[in-house]
């Protein structure tokens, strides 16, 4: 039985999807390839230069806490976090140290139904970034990112998995994308995750020596660098020996933490209120503004897509984490219920299943966004309404989505163009049948005998006799009358 269970907080930091940087006017572009080219005097640190404060990054932090639940109070302040490191061009950090701009909050994993607490989340701005060239020995600096708006949020120690601080990781992310702060993108670094790890006694309240493991970048590495610290760790207390606090690294290729240096604590960082900066006394009127306007976020949309359209959890689950596929649903159905009369769910999930199996088919294979196809949502209601009136099979409503997605083409053009309207003639299907039945007399013995997999073949050879135009329910019944 396990002597020890894992205390688990993380620190997430998400660079904010804004026009300019936190406190200058150089542009804020992440794709921005040519190094050191989005600089200006402030950013680099240059002596003389004033900082001013970015209002478009205030006020989406502000968002951010208020969908978090977090108390938003009146005063707030910056700070200088003193630390060298080439790529901080001034020597110390803006940030914020004992008044953030959000205090509090909680943030529900779904499929764990566990809420865990937020501590803070605050405003500051990013580094540079290091290029290394070991083959040559020597690093570059890019300077781009430097002075980027950064959100720093921080957790309350309830994780005690990497699982769980995967499931909250990733609902964060998606939290972010639906209020449109942040496009957080951990390929690019828009996403950075630390963990405060320790562990104690199973059921004491005192918490065991901490360990931060920094920088980590895909939730691949969160989930194996929390898992293999806390096998590290319970070695360690097994033998008796103490937990040194200390902070790690995470060495992908050789899958282990790696120490990078003794922890330091707040006193090491020198803070002190920023001097040229004031304090920033936040606009009552100006929360309400911003809390009216917040967004459905991905925890209602589930609760509502269950109880408004019934879906399934694995449809829900693929819908809301693409918001735009979402979205496109959405439209779909309420193009749909204009044109169809019928049990809303049933249309429901007869659209989601369009969606999410050929059109996300399509989507994924083409590497495509929703928003890039030629596809709208109209034409989609139109398709999925003529496979529900059965005006056309499935398999035609498959060779129809792939023209619609090649030419932009609306349905019924298609398939009058390709001639894939279902047949409707039942004399026509019975002498269809006939012959498949006259040429496949083995099959047809088989299924006397009582093998029903040789019914499925007949229909099948139906089917490709009548190129897919033909309802395998009705051949079905058909074959049946004629095979007695």
């Amino acid at each position: 039985m396990t002597k020890y269970e894992p205390v688990i907080g993380l620190e997430i930091h998400a660079e904010l999807k804004t026009k300019t940087k936190m406190f200058c006017a150089c542009k804020n572009d992440p794709d921005e390839h040519h190094p050191n080219f989005n600089i200006c005097p402030i950013c680099t640190g240059q002596p003389g230069t004033l900082p001013v404060i970015n209002r478009e990054a205030v006020d989406k932090v502000i968002k951010v806490g208020l969908a978090l639940k977090s108390k938003i109070p009146e005063i707030t302040k910056w700070d200088r976090k003193n630390y060298f490191y080439p790529d901080l061009p001034k020597g110390y950090q803006i940030s914020q140290y004992d008044k953030p701009i959000c205090l509090g909050g909680e943030l529900s994993i779904p499929g764990i139904a566990k809420k865990i607490k937020i501590t803070r989340v605050h405003l500051e701005e990013d580094t540079g970034r290091l290029i290394h060239f070991g083959h040559i020995g020597h690093s570059l600096v890019d300077f781009n990112r430097a002075g980027v708006p950064l959100m720093e949020l921080v957790t309350e120690p309830d994780i005690t998995s990497g699982k769980e601080a995967v499931a909250f990781a990733q609902e964060l992310q998606l939290a972010l994308r639906y209020l449109g702060v942040s496009d957080a993108d951990m390929e690019k670094g828009q996403l950075r995750v630390e963990a405060n790890l320790s562990l104690k006694p199973v059921g004491a309240k005192e918490l065991g020596t901490k360990v931060e493991v920094k920088n980590l970048n895909s939730f691949k590495a969160v989930r194996d660098a929390i898992d293999f610290e806390i096998k590290r760790q319970t070695k360690i207390l097994e033998r008796g020996e103490k937990i040194v606090q200390q902070t790690y690294g995470w060495n992908e290729s050789k899958g282990e933490t790696v120490l990078q240096r003794t922890k330091e604590e707040s006193h090491d960082y020198r803070y002190f209120p920023e001097p040229d900066l004031p304090l920033l006394k936040t606009n009552v009127e100006l929360v309400k503004e911003i809390e009216t306007g917040l967004p459905e976020l991905p925890s209602g949309k589930r609760k509502r897509f269950k109880s408004e359209y019934g879906l399934t959890d694995n449809q829900i689950n693929i819908l809301v984490n693409n918001k735009k596929l979402a979205g496109f649903f959405e439209n779909v159905l309420s193009e749909l219920m204009n044109l169809e009369s019928g049990d809303k769910n049933k249309l429901a999930n007869l659209s989601a299943n369009y969606i999410l199996g050929d059109f996300l088919g399509l989507l994924n294979k083409s590497s495509a966004e929703v928003d890039d196809t030629r596809i709208t949502a109209e034409d989609f209601a139109e398709l999925v309404g003529l496979v529900h009136k059965g005006d056309i099979t499935t398999s035609a409503a498959k060779e129809v989505l792939k023209e619609m997605w090649a030419t932009g083409k609306d349905p019924s053009n298609i398939i009058d163009e390709k001639d894939l309207g279902q047949v409707q003639d039942t004399d026509e299907l019975k002498k269809a049948a006939e012959k498949i039945i006259s040429k496949n007399q083995a099959a047809v013995a088989d299924y006397k005998k009582g093998k029903e997999a040789s019914l499925q073949f007949l229909i099948g050879q139906v089917m490709a006799v009548t190129r897919g135009k033909a309802n395998p329910e009705i051949i079905s019944d058909i074959l049946k009358k004629l095979l007695k």
